[in-house]
Parts: C-alpha cells; sequence; structure tokens
C-alpha cells in the first residue's frame, strides 16, 4: 500500500458523496480511482519491472 494510507477523511470524502453527485461525476471518479491503481502498480516497477509497467499502462487504458 501507498504512503497515503486511507483514513478516515477519506472514507467521509467518498462514502459522504450522494449517490445523484455520484452518477454526475462517475467518468471523473472512475477515472480517479483508475489512475491512482496504475500509480500503486508503477511503485512496483522496481520489483516486478516491465509486468508492473504492462499493468499500469493497461490500467491507464482502462480510463474513460
Amino acid at each position: 500500500m501507498s504512503e497515503a494510507s486511507f483514513n478516515r477523511e477519506d472514507f467521509d470524502r467518498i462514502f459522504g458523496v450522494p449517490k445523484d453527485e455520484i452518477r454526475e461525476n462517475y467518468a471523473g471518479i472512475r477515472n480517479a480511482v483508475l489512475e491512482e491503481v496504475a500509480l500503486e502498480f508503477d511503485a512496483m516497477r522496481i520489483a516486478f519491472g516491465d509486468t508492473a509497467h504492462s499493468f499500469a499502462t493497461y490500467v491507464r487504458e482502462m480510463k474513460t
């Protein structure tokens, strides 16, 4: 897990959002989450090399 740990403030910010607001900004939220996942794969690049880079690229291509 990255140094930016998931805390109560993050939980409230994410899960305290009204469903209508999530629907309106679904693509933005989805893209932000996918980028965060891709950054985690990039951080694993030292240990896993090209495989981690390939996964990061694949995840980034999933963004809309």
